[in-house]
């Protein structure tokens, strides 16, 4: 997938969010989200699309304090999907205008435009599913092609949310194999004393795991049990390797 097709799904997650929220009660729970309301699912999020797009407009290469940015955010809560929605247009207006290898600094060491719009794309994917999950309505899956992409982005990203968490994914050679059975998706990933490796590709590893490409996405950000996937061998070790992948 490539920047402006992350730049879609961003806008069209963001409208099934804003759906959702508006037909629902704000202090509704978010059971994937422990402890958050629905009212507060959309605040992160519209709040982590006003720091990518504040980032954007100021081609920054430093970090933005997000408590400096004013996002405008309505008293009632019942006007939040209306924020959210005009706020996921104007990040999507305001890295649109952007070459996707242009500058930026990213948390990650991804230092280009291409990684907000990848990063914000899966933001709001899952963060959507949040909702819909928490309102009991229909629930849709994340779209094959996106959901393969988000298990490598998190794979991507994982080195740096471990060095922020201070904890370091680390084994003595344990492989998680990860296989999606509606698309072209595989992965092999190896607890080393040195970290996570991970590639692409079949092979045989201490657990496997089967699913659709939606649900392991899911399962791997720990929005649904491993029982939603198929596994075969170490479901301890799973277990495991979905708390990390957590960080």
């Amino acid at each position: 997938m490539d920047h402006s097709q992350f730049l879609d799904v961003t806008r069209d997650e963001s409208a099934r969010l804003a759906t959702a929220y508006r037909g629902a009660d704000p202090a509704t729970p978010v059971p994937s989200c422990p402890g958050w309301t629905l009212a507060k699912l959309v605040k992160h999020t519209g709040s982590a699309q006003a720091w990518a797009r504040t980032i954007a407009e100021r081609h920054s290469m430093e970090p933005v304090d997000p408590r400096t940015i004013d996002l405008g955010l309505p008293d009632d809560e019942t006007e939040y999907g209306n924020w959210f929605a005009a706020g996921a247009q104007k990040l999507v207006d305001v890295l649109g205008a952007l070459d996707p290898g242009v500058p930026l600094w990213s948390w990650a060491g991804d230092d280009r435009a291409a990684f907000w719009s990848r990063r914000m794309a899966h933001e709001t994917a899952v963060h959507r599913w949040d909702a819909q999950h928490a309102t009991g309505g229909a629930l849709d899956p994340i779209d094959a092609p996106l959901a393969v992409d988000g298990i490598d982005e998190r794979f991507d990203n994982l080195p740096a949310t471990a060095a922020r968490s201070g904890i370091t994914p680390t084994g003595n050679g344990e492989t998680i194999h990860l296989h999606a059975t509606d698309c072209d998706g595989e992965w092999l990933a190896h607890l080393v004393p040195d970290g996570l490796e991970w590639s692409h590709g079949h092979g045989k590893g201490d657990v496997a795991a089967r699913g659709s490409a939606s649900d392991l996405l899911l399962m791997v950000y720990g929005r649904v049990p491993a029982d939603a996937v198929e596994v075969f061998g170490d479901d301890a070790l799973l277990a495991r390797f979905r708390d990390l992948m957590k960080l």
